[in-house]
């Protein structure tokens, strides 16, 4: 721990701070289980388990990697994966809501019959969506070859191949036709800003995974614009964005996002009906249209503008401008 403080290496690949990122590099070196650490305590180390240990930590520090990377596994509440750097190390507060079935975020009597994991990556949140829903199919998506070679053998590792299917896919152009009841998306979100000073930790990651654009909302715009015509009816779309409500708000005004409360806060993840994202499309067209028309539009009432202004500090509770 001393060692890895000392070295100024950066956590949030699975732990978050010294302590626990040194107990899971020595119990992986000793080939323990991660919840082992309090029996062993006492263990005494052979020169061997030291070495081990030592080479390890030392990898660590040297190479700047995620320790995920170092050990090939990374953990989702109880759930375990495979990883490279060919993927983003997983991480998701929609694997929180996944413990529960997204209750009480559904809408009552939702029937969960077909699912989507877009921007898959591992393929995590689809195996958890299987996980979660038996009896729903699962289709998931990603534009990197490389991230569907490891999500091919994560769904492998689950026994899951005959209800997982991967597609190779920017967002939905490569999945023409198909409509889910439920859609959930964990897609880069990070601010062209902010990925300028990425820790190293977080550039051996593939930017391709992580880089949003200059507000980090470039595929979430995408994703709210198309996500209504591949929703079945009350079909339901969960995006994480990490703790950017403000900024989602801003670039959303007309939509009514619910934000469920994680362990990261209630600016994490949004949710929202296809009939709600409908609903907004079309009170968005006559504006579209005034927008295009020569004529001078009338002032705005100050007071109004106040008021409105107010209205979105209030949904707001939390805005913040964090990182996936």
């Amino acid at each position: 721990m001393r060692r890895l403080e000392g070295a100024r290496v950066s956590f949030g690949h699975g732990t978050t701070n010294a302590r626990d990122e040194a107990a899971w590099l020595v119990l992986h070196a000793l080939g323990l289980p991660l919840d082992a650490l309090e029996p062993h305590l006492g263990r005494v180390l052979e020169p061997g388990d030291t070495a081990r240990i030592e080479a390890l930590v030392e990898r660590r520090i040297r190479t700047r990697k995620p320790t995920a990377y170092l050990t090939h596994e990374a953990w989702l509440g109880e759930h375990r994966f495979y990883v490279d750097e060919r993927v983003i190390v997983p991480r998701s507060f929609i694997a929180e809501l996944l413990r529960e079935r997204l209750q009480p975020c559904l809408p009552p009597r939702a029937r969960i019959r077909s699912t989507l994991d877009l921007c898959t990556g591992s393929g995590c949140l689809a195996i958890l969506l299987a996980l979660s829903f038996q009896r729903a199919g699962v289709d998931a998506a990603d534009l990197s070859r490389d991230a569907l070679e490891v999500a091919r053998r994560n769904v492998r590792d689950y026994g899951l191949e005959s209800r997982v299917k991967l597609h190779e896919s920017d967002l939905f152009a490569g999945l023409p036709g198909r409509r889910y009841d439920l859609i959930v998306s964990n897609p880069p979100y990070v601010r062209e800003a902010v990925m300028r000073k990425l820790p190293a930790e977080y550039r051996r990651e593939p930017a391709l995974a992580l880089a949003g654009g200059r507000d980090g909302l470039d595929l979430v715009r995408r994703i709210v614009r198309e996500a209504p015509d591949h929703l079945e009816e009350n079909g339901v779309l969960v995006t994480e964005v990490g703790h950017a409500r403000e900024r989602v708000e801003r670039a959303f005004p007309a939509l009514p996002l619910l934000w469920p409360q994680t362990s990261g806060g209630d600016d994490c993840v949004f949710v929202i009906t296809r009939e709600a994202l409908l609903a907004a499309r079309v009170r968005s067209r006559p504006a579209t249209r005034a927008a295009a028309s020569p004529r001078r539009p009338a002032a705005r009432s100050p007071a109004r503008a106040s008021a409105a202004a107010a209205a979105r500090r209030r949904r707001s509770a939390r805005g913040s401008a964090g990182s996936r």
